[in-house]
């Protein structure tokens, strides 16, 4: 039977065993500080699970370089499972590989997801199918207060992608400090931890960390009314 289990704040529990779960990793800020989240609750981190394009080239959420994505991991510490599939295909691809995971004994699923009932729903019904716990850390955060939590914990990101109608190329590359919250404020209609994708972050160093990881930083493109930075491996 699903359940869900909704953190206010961190804590820890005195419990011996720990549940062994999985993140559903996009590689920016959400799903990291839910991972931290999860450990401070002394779940047992057993793997990132990361849904790329059916080229393999590209995380789906995101569109971070897959390779990219493996250095972060190995940076954490931590094995990635790495999926490809299209957007008509991720349900199905995300449910094959979640089983695969149970079958190793995985029993939950940690989502980074803050207040958006739809995926929230999406979430639940597909654990709930494949027989996995859903983890939702960060569910009904305030936002401002995520985000210092986020910075004062030590993690470290820039801005990776942007919705042109929202934020212009100029964001791209930004660190997500204080000075970036406060400029967030200033524009008005935006939401300050891009839940309506408004812009997505690369996470780069942190609590989660056992070292940095290193990239260059490359070229500004505009597709499909979003403007992506190009992050290579150093």
């Amino acid at each position: 039977m699903l359940f869900t289990v909704k953190f206010v704040g961190m804590f820890r529990t005195g419990g011996v065993n720990k549940m062994k779960a999985f993140v559903s990793w996009s590689g920016g800020k959400e799903t990291s500080l839910a991972c931290y989240r999860a450990m401070q609750k002394s779940f047992e981190i057993r793997c990132l699970l990361n849904m790329v394009s059916e080229d393999g080239e590209y995380s789906r959420s995101h569109g971070i370089g897959a390779d990219l994505l493996r250095a972060q991991a190995e940076a954490i510490g931590s094995p990635i499972v790495q999926r490809k599939t299209t957007w008509n295909t991720y349900e199905e691809e995300f449910k094959k590989a979640a089983l695969d995971l149970k079958k190793e004994g995985i029993e939950a699923g940690v989502f980074g997801d803050i207040d958006v009932q739809e995926h929230r729903d999406w979430v639940e019904r597909v654990c709930n199918e494949v027989g996995i716990n859903a983890l939702l850390p960060l569910w009904k955060g305030e936002r401002v207060e995520l985000l210092k939590e986020f910075i004062q914990t030590g993690f470290k990101a820039i801005i990776v992608a942007t919705n042109s109608d929202f934020l212009g190329k100029e964001w791209l590359g930004r660190e997500i400090n204080g000075e970036f919250i406060e400029g967030l404020k200033a524009i008005g209609d935006v939401d300050l931890c891009g839940e309506r994708g408004e812009y997505h972050t690369f996470v780069y160093d942190g609590p989660i960390f056992k070292k940095s990881v290193e990239f260059i930083i490359g070229k500004k493109v505009l597709k499909d009314k979003h403007w992506f930075l190009e992050l290579l491996p150093n």
